[in-house]
């Protein structure tokens, strides 16, 4: 059986303890219970969120025999943890089998010396601070999680639950987290190497029509997609179209599809093993050439670079 602690202190965030589904979800899915969950704190009893909720935890100095351990993320990064938070925190990394932070929940890692020398994320927001109070991490802050030996970092704390994902994978293996994801309605499982941005919500169309018009684009990628395809869609002239699309995600409707092109081909290349040439042709690039272009420009690296850098995740 696997034993996984929370850490939460005082001004917790309550979306940190989402991952615990996936852990609950995977018991669902292997048929028996693999995954055991306590909450723990400084001195245990109740501990309120930033929201005011509150949960029952064990203390610190309980008996655990917790090999997986998450340190909840809080609203003020910044702020010290105790000393004996951080002291229990070097005893997990030194004693257990992972040690993870959610997304600010990486900054009490951070104090606690144990992310020195190690690739780390967290949410974009902050990853500069911890960048520049911790300089001797190599900050990553364009990655949904990190794994660097015993020690995970998340991105957001949505991106806890992907990271719970990669535990499950990795102990119960990708059938079974598949499976989960499905349970929980998740759109697509997330690998470690992927962008912490998405181009979607950067774009935040405020009509339903534009939004169902990047919705047709993003499932067609592989296909032309011209103004006068888009603007059918949405039952708008060309014309009209893309005044509207313009004025709403401020970007050219070509524009807004390269972007999603280019996502959508990171993506591929970060999470499988198709060639560049098949993924330049199914999102819709000229060809692998055309690809390395958009990439040069959009992220400054050619698309070799980016599959590099995800393997070493």
């Amino acid at each position: 059986m696997h034993r996984v602690g929370y850490l939460v202190t005082e001004g917790f965030q309550v979306m940190s303890l989402a991952s615990q589904a996936v852990f609950e979800y995977a018991n669902v899915a292997a048929g028996e219970l693999v995954y055991r969950i306590q909450n723990y704190s400084q001195e245990g009893g109740m501990v309120r969120s930033s929201l005011g909720m509150p949960i029952e935890t064990l203390p610190l100095g309980a008996p655990s025999l917790a090999d997986s351990w998450m340190v909840a993320g809080t609203v003020s990064p910044l702020e010290p943890a105790s000393p004996q938070v951080l002291e229990s925190v070097r005893g997990f990394v030194a004693s257990a089998r992972r040690t993870a932070g959610i997304c600010t929940g990486a900054f009490v890692l951070a104090q606690a010396g144990v992310l020195d020398k190690r690739r780390a994320t967290t949410h974009w927001i902050h990853a500069r601070d911890m960048q520049s109070l911790y300089p001797k991490i190599e900050v990553d802050e364009d990655r949904i999680f990190i794994v660097d030996g015993p020690v995970w970092t998340s991105a957001g704390m949505t991106a806890g639950i992907d990271m719970a994902l990669g535990m499950v994978e990795e102990d119960l293996g990708a059938d079974v987290a598949r499976s989960v994801a499905r349970k929980l309605v998740m759109p697509q499982r997330r690998s470690g190497g992927q962008s912490q941005h998405s181009e979607l919500l950067t774009l935040s169309p405020k009509s339903d029509r534009i939004q169902s018009a990047l919705e047709y684009a993003r499932r067609h990628l592989s296909q032309p997609l011209s103004v006068e395809e888009l603007a059918e869609v949405v039952h708008l002239s060309p014309r009209q179209f893309t005044r509207v699309f313009t004025a709403e995600t401020g970007q050219s409707p070509a524009r807004a599809v390269e972007r999603l092109r280019l996502e959508a081909a990171r993506l591929m290349i970060e999470q499988s093993r198709h060639s560049l040439e098949q993924v330049a042709r199914e999102t819709g690039f000229r060809d692998r050439r055309h690809m390395r272009e958009v990439f040069m420009r959009g992220f400054g690296v050619p698309p070799q670079a980016v599959r590099r850098d995800a393997r070493r995740v």
